[in-house]
């Protein structure tokens, strides 16, 4: 049935097909449309679902920690500071492999206060154990959802499908909402290995000493490196069913390209009508897509960039001192090859500012024009009079 939905609506939608049994939130701006619909579908009926109001998004985790561990289907949604106050606890869901599924809405972190799109919130949590899926439109959107169920219960590890903060969560567009019956064949009920029962009482996340910690570690890294292997199986079943996939990244008229420009999110959409508009100018270029970023697709990389000349690199995120995120990722993948191409690295769009056409092709016209980089990352579209009345 095709349906014409906000974003954050299809994440609902997801969640309310998932047959999700527990969800936790707390509400915040742009996320608050995705719980906001979840409440009424528990209110009504709708959804056979305990929803839990909770006074902060660090409680809305915990409570889904305790849910997840009583083996049962847990949900929640976050953003930006939110995500942030999440942190701590971020940590506990992992580490005690527990398959929370959360969508996180991109969103700035302030000072200044600002509510629009901005991947820095995300990518802080990079190193918390939780597997992070990146999506472009609202139907990936939907069926990553629903992939993210199957994932995080097959690993018992927890995932974050992230979406751009109005340039998805806020638009609306047509959007294939399946059948029940078939979303029940592709996601059985959950079957925990362990969990919380009185019939078999256990003591959980007790502590740990030296001797077996680094072990603990271990086996979350291994089912982490697993991940890509298990989504490719989980596309296949769901393609099967739904006769659609996406795959951890996508490479466009990457193999013969001298330059190939690297996205994620909502860009990439800008980003292909720019590639067929260079192509069609005789430019040699291409276009990949990154949508999982933990675990890091190191060998995909290096399988369709390695060959290039040069990668121009859109980051809508900064680490502060290095630069932006993805482009610091991407060169510790190409650095071991024999012969790697050249990571122009660019910040754009941070805060809600639009990466235009106008944009994408002046990366690209400075990528070319340049044999190296001459910084680890260019920053596209500056307003210097700002940023020189505030030096100063």
């Amino acid at each position: 049935m095709k349906r014409v939905l906000e974003g954050s609506h299809a994440v609902s939608e997801a969640a309310r097909l998932a047959r999700v049994q527990v969800i936790a939130a707390y509400p915040i701006t742009p996320q608050t449309h995705i719980v906001e619909a979840l409440s009424e579908y528990c209110s009504d009926g709708t959804l056979d679902a305990r929803f839990i109001n909770v006074e902060s998004e660090h409680s809305a985790m915990a409570a889904v920690i305790g849910a997840a561990s009583g083996g049962v289907r847990a949900f929640t949604a976050s953003s930006s500071h939110g995500l942030a106050y999440m942190h701590e606890l971020l940590h506990w869901a992992s580490a005690a492999r527990l398959p929370i599924v959360m969508a996180e809405v991109n969103r700035a972190l302030g000072p200044g206060w600002n509510i629009w799109t901005d991947q820095t919130d995300s990518l802080a949590q990079r190193d918390t154990g939780w597997i992070q899926l990146y999506c472009e439109d609202g139907q990936e959107v939907l069926d990553t959802t629903l992939q993210a169920f199957r994932l995080a219960e097959t690993l018992n590890l927890p995932v974050m499908v992230i979406m751009d903060a109005f340039y998805l969560s806020h638009t609306f567009e047509p959007i294939d909402l399946p059948d029940q019956q078939l979303v029940d064949r592709f996601l059985p009920p959950p079957s925990p290995r362990f969990k919380m029962d009185t019939a078999n009482p256990c003591a959980l996340n007790q502590l740990v000493t030296p001797a077996a910690y680094m072990e603990m570690r271990y086996n979350t890294q291994m089912a982490m490196q697993e991940a890509l292997n298990c989504l490719g199986k989980i596309e296949e079943q769901f393609a099967a069913i739904f006769n659609r996939t996406y795959g951890p990244v996508e490479a466009i008229q990457c193999r013969d390209a001298d330059i190939i420009m690297v996205t994620t999110g909502t860009v990439t959409g800008t980003c292909r009508q720019v590639l067929a508009h260079l192509r069609s100018r005789g430019e040699n270029v291409g276009l990949f897509k990154i949508k999982l970023f933990r675990p890091f697709p190191a060998n995909l990389i290096c399988r369709h960039l390695g060959a290039a000349k040069k990668i121009a690199v859109i980051d809508r995120n900064v680490s502060f001192g290095a630069g932006g995120i993805f482009a610091q990722e991407i060169r510790a993948a190409l650095c071991n090859l024999d012969r790697h191409p050249r990571v122009f690295g660019y910040v754009a769009g941070l805060g809600g500012r639009d990466i235009t056409p106008d944009t994408l092709i002046e990366i690209y016209d400075e990528t070319k024009k340049n044999s190296t980089p001459d910084q680890e990352s260019v920053w596209i579209g500056l307003n210097q009079e700002i940023v020189e009345s505030w030096r100063n």
